[in-house]
């Protein structure tokens, strides 16, 4: 009989939620079942439900790991793009890959459609927390929300983008990273707008 490792509570979380992720971007939001994770770590389905209650428990807790080391990274490419190290378009990359590559768009999908609406939470607070370090106390401001507005702009492109964009892209005779394209075009007419402001 194999004896398996004991794992601290945090341990086993973080295992589940990078099985959850890997299931997620190899498969689709279908297959990050509690089963299907458990299997895949090797722990029991009981363990599983302890640490997130449910299926719908465990996407919720997806979303918001996701959402962070997402945000984590879009925060330091914002630094270094306002320090002259790097650029708009580093941070539309990353926040199209987030809702494409990082299987976050098929994600958001698959809860609005499965009735999960309130797993979005973690990913809706994660990003007002973005925008809340990046601008502290533009939202007092009113007509002053440069950031709220181009967050919201590069956060539906990403998101629509991810969903039908290659097809659209296709359709249209316009190349795969035009919306890419689009999004760092605004992002640097915005950052250059608020430079000279």
């Amino acid at each position: 009989m194999v004896s398996r490792k004991r794992l601290t509570p945090e341990e086993s979380r973080s295992s589940a939620l990078a099985a959850a992720r890997a299931l997620l971007i190899e498969t689709g939001p279908q297959a990050v079942t509690l089963k299907a994770v458990s299997a895949r770590i090797g722990r029991t389905h009981a363990n599983l439900l302890h640490h997130f209650g449910s299926a719908s428990g465990l996407q919720k807790a997806l979303a918001e790991h996701i959402a962070r080391t997402v945000c984590e990274t879009i925060i330091e490419a914002v630094h270094a793009s306002r320090a002259g190290l790097g650029s708009a378009r580093e941070v539309v990359d990353l926040a199209f890959d987030a809702f494409d590559r990082e299987g976050a768009g098929a994600l958001t999908s698959w809860m609005l459609l499965t009735g999960n609406e309130d797993a979005l939470d973690p990913i809706i607070s994660t990003i007002h927390d973005l925008v809340d370090e990046l601008a502290p106390g533009e939202a007092d401001h009113e007509g002053a929300q440069n950031i709220h507005r181009d967050t919201l702009s590069l956060v539906l492109m990403a998101l629509g983008d991810a969903l039908i964009g290659g097809a659209l892209a296709k359709s249209l005779g316009l190349p795969r990273d035009a919306a890419r394209e689009r999004a760092a075009a605004m992002l640097e007419a915005s950052l250059a707008e608020h430079q000279t402001a």
